[in-house]
C-alpha cells in the first residue's frame, strides 16, 4: 500500500532552503518515492488560510517511507534545511480500495 509524507514548510531563508531543495529529489528517489505536490499555487478553501509551502510525496509503503526519512541522504539534506525553514512532516498510509 502506498504511504505518503504530507510537508507543511516554512521558508525563513530562500537561498538556503534552495540548497536543500537541490538535494532532496534524489534522497526520495532513492527509497522509490516521488513528488506529487512540491510548492505551487494554492487556495484555501476552508479553514485557516494556509500559508506555507506544503509539500506531499508517495513511496510505495509506510516503511519505505520512514526508511527515507530517516535516512543519510535525507538527513544531509535536512542539516541545510535547519536554519532555513520551519517544517512539519506527517507520515500517512494511503488508501487501495478493495
Amino acid at each position: 500500500m502506498p504511504a505518503y509524507i504530507l510537508g507543511r514548510v516554512n521558508v525563513t531563508d530562500p537561498e538556503q532552503y534552495a540548497k536543500y531543495m537541490q538535494l532532496t529529489p534524489a534522497a526520495i528517489a532513492a527509497y522509490g518515492g516521488k513528488f506529487i505536490v512540491r510548492g505551487g499555487t494554492k487556495e484555501t478553501l476552508e479553514g485557516p488560510e494556509e500559508t506555507n509551502r506544503v509539500v506531499v510525496l508517495e513511496f510505495p509503503s509506510y516503511e519505505r517511507a520512514k526508511e527515507f526519512f530517516n535516512s543519510s541522504e535525507y538527513q544531509a539534506a535536512k542539516s541545510l534545511r535547519i536554519g532555513a525553514a520551519d517544517a512539519q512532516f506527517v507520515l500517512i498510509d494511503g488508501y487501495l480500495p478493495s
